[in-house]
Parts: C-alpha cells; structure tokens; sequence
C-alpha cells in the first residue's frame, strides 16, 4: 500500500494565544484536491519524560498531584518538561530528584509516546527507573507532593484504580509490565 502524500500547508493562522498555549489554524489541501483548516496547538519544540521509578524493593513509586483539568488530585507517575539543553534521560532524572526525592542509575526508555497527534506535536519518553539513590532537588511545584508507594506485583489493581486515570500513565504502566515480564522470562 503506498504512503499518502502529505497535504500542501497553504496557510497558518494563530486563532488564540494564552500564557501557556498557541493556536493556530492550518489550511491545507490534500493531494485530491480537497481543502481543510485544523486546528492544533502550535508545535513548542519542548518534549517531555515520563518516569516508572521501582525500589529495589518491588514498589513503584507514584505521586499524587492536583491537576486543574479535572479539578481534583490525581495519581501517576513523575513527568515533566525537557529543559533546553537537556537529554530525556537528563530530564528524567532531575524530575525524579524533583517530584519524588529520589535519583536513578539506570533508566530505561520504554517508548516515544504522543498524547494527541491530531492536535499536538509533542513527544513523551517513557522510562523505567531503576536503583533509585536519595536525592532531592526543588522543583517548579506549588505544593509538597505526596509520594505514594505501590508494589508492582499489584500493578493490575493500580491500572483500575479510580485515581488512577491519565491514559500516558497508564501507557507507561502497562509498557513497564511487559519490560519487567520480558526481563523475568530471559533470566
């Protein structure tokens, strides 16, 4: 089957600016001649990480965090953006240090997820943590947060766990499942 040939960008428009977000219209023509606008969220250049830590214990360690689009706190995994300069695996680490006071020796990338490729660009790198070494460095967040330890033997009961719900979460969980399956049947 042949690849489509991308639409032509006839034009860009920014439709609304905030403090944090851009967005801006695209009108395109695609290769049959028909035209479109989308609307998207204006590419940032800054991707982001997403972290699985696991103690030498068996537990993962999760964060419970207010996110303002659902107006309630929510649990997950520590995540954040890549500052300039920085690798994922950099990034990864100083949020860790960051959100839950901890560094890692090993980390592991999972996978290269984005969130809503209709409307964002974006890109997400998953890890797992490994051998984890107190350390903590301040980070951006407006309040302490609260750490909150899981085994991972009992990860399918996290992934139903009604405070439990960002889809990139759960990606990670369910990606971090399979590594530590694949791991065990090669040992």
């Amino acid at each position: 089957m042949a690849a489509n040939k991308k639409p032509q960008i006839l034009r860009k428009t920014e439709v609304a600016q905030s403090r944090l977000f851009c967005i801006e219209a695209l009108d395109l023509e695609f290769s049959n001649g028909e035209r479109r606008t989308y609307e998207r969220m204006r590419p940032s250049g800054r991707d982001a990480v997403m972290i699985v830590p696991v103690t030498a214990d068996g537990d993962l360690l999760l964060i419970r965090e207010y996110a303002a689009g659902t107006e309630n706190y929510e649990l997950g995994f520590p995540k954040g953006l890549i500052d300039a300069g920085e690798t994922p695996l950099i990034a990864a680490n100083r949020e860790l240090k960051e959100e839950i006071g901890f560094g890692a020796k090993q980390l592991i990338p999972l996978k290269e997820v984005i969130l809503a490729p209709s409307y964002f660009s974006s890109k997400m790198t998953l890890f797992v943590a490994q051998e984890l070494y107190p350390e903590t460095l301040l980070g951006d967040e407006p309040e302490p947060l609260t750490l909150v330890r899981w085994p991972l033997a009992q990860a399918d009961d996290l992934l139903t766990h009604m405070d439990f719900c960002e889809a990139r979460c759960i990606s990670a969980l369910m990606l971090a499942q399979r590594y530590f399956s694949q791991l065990k049947d090669t040992q």
